[in-house]
């Protein structure tokens, strides 16, 4: 597949760069340097794109890292997807103003699809991501918890992406809950499955890369890019190992 864009991710909370083990912001590990000294770093080492979330919004609202990303346009060519507590349609145009290239949108992304419909159409196919954090029922169906994992959805994963790629949803980021942060390799057969059912959709994979095998194996599995957190920031292997696949 052409095309394969490899996202180094920095996640943000208090200033800080960290990262949580399946989302809970209890089991907290936090690195060293500034959010800006990492994204240089990897701009550094060739990187295009940049994944960055604002975990303080995504727990209370309202986007705080827009100074940031007029530092990343000040310093690096880096183009920036982030998201994190987008619920207003202001939020979305704030932050492409700041300077994102694009705007993840996450929880309210299962909530109201409408909604995040209606923004599609108004800023475009490349300006908005849907976020889906999915988990793997006793029957084998992929579902959607929400509000902090502790519901499920009433719509399927396979329901929701297709209803989102009818609308003209182009980007999709999808992480298995269960590989996030753990370093347990991702979800392969989960993004083998999501290419036969949304094949229109340009899909990223993201939750438990540990090694550079891991990122031929997305590939491989059809997605059209991959997000690589918590195996970078250790040292598992190094972002032009990556790029280089």
């Amino acid at each position: 597949m052409s095309g394969f864009t490899v996202y180094p991710a920095i996640d943000v909370r208090e200033g800080r760069v960290v990262r949580l083990a399946q989302g809970d912001y209890a089991r907290e590990t936090r690195y060293d340097g500034t959010p800006l000294d990492v994204a240089m770093r990897y701009a550094a080492q060739g990187a295009e794109w940049l994944h960055l979330v604002d975990l303080d919004a995504a727990r209370a609202g309202g986007y705080t890292l827009a100074p940031l990303l007029g530092e990343l346009a000040q310093h690096t060519s880096l183009k920036v997807q982030t998201g994190g507590g987008v619920r207003q349609r202001d939020d979305v145009a704030r932050i492409l103003a700041a300077g994102a290239q694009r705007v993840v949108v996450g929880s309210l992304a299962v909530r109201q699809p409408d909604t995040v419909l209606a923004w599609l159409a108004e800023f475009g196919s490349d300006r908005i991501m849907v976020a889906l954090d999915t988990r793997r029922d006793d029957g084998g169906v992929w579902r959607l918890p929400v509000h902090g994992w502790t519901e499920t959805a009433s719509e399927t994963l396979d329901e929701l992406a297709s209803h989102y790629a009818e609308g003209g949803l182009r980007h999709l980021l999808c992480t298995d809950i269960a590989r996030d942060g753990m370093l347990t390799g991702p979800n392969l057969d989960l993004y083998a499955h999501l290419r036969q059912v949304v094949p229109s959709l340009q899909v990223q994979a993201s939750g438990g890369v540990s090694a550079v095998v891991d990122v031929f194996g997305a590939r491989a599995a059809g997605c059209a890019g991959i997000v690589l957190g918590r195996a970078l920031l250790e040292g598992r292997f190094e972002l032009p190992e990556a790029l280089a696949c």
